[in-house]
């Protein structure tokens, strides 16, 4: 069974990422657009579906297989999962900001520059690689 919750573990957390690189690329393009007007209405929409249709779903799953995986194989008192725990948590901070920024754009109120949002995705390949090594490596 824990093999099964792998599987949908890694399938949850490849579609997650792709949501977290990919989103932010969205906003610095939609910066380019003036509110309100057509490619701004086509940006909306999707930045909304790919939220709600593909990231908060494979976060959800992330977090339940992950967590299915860790209790299955006792990993709540190694230092490596305590880390790698804390590092998914400011992932999931960071998707928060993400829906955040969703809805400003929704309301034609974004306020961030391009090269904020050229800054920020950048952060998710950071944790990722991080997280990855934690979990192959378990230096500690």
């Amino acid at each position: 069974m824990l093999l099964w919750f792998k599987a949908f573990h890694i399938m949850a957390v490849i579609a997650w990422m792709a949501g977290l690189f990919y989103l932010p690329r969205l906003m610095v393009y939609h910066t380019k657009v003036a509110p309100g007007s057509e490619a701004s209405e086509t940006f909306k929409v999707m930045e909304r579906r790919l939220l709600k249709a593909i990231m908060n779903p494979a976060m959800i799953a992330a977090w339940i297989f992950g967590l299915l995986i860790a209790w299955g194989f006792g990993d709540f008192t190694e230092g490596w999962f305590h880390l790698k725990l804390l590092l998914v948590f400011i992932l999931s901070g960071f998707h928060g900001m993400l829906s955040k920024h969703v809805k400003e754009f929704a309301a034609d109120a974004n306020r961030k520059s391009e090269r904020y949002y050229r800054i920020i995705n950048e952060f998710p390949t950071l944790i990722m690689v991080v997280v990855v090594i934690l979990v192959i490596l378990r230096p500690f």
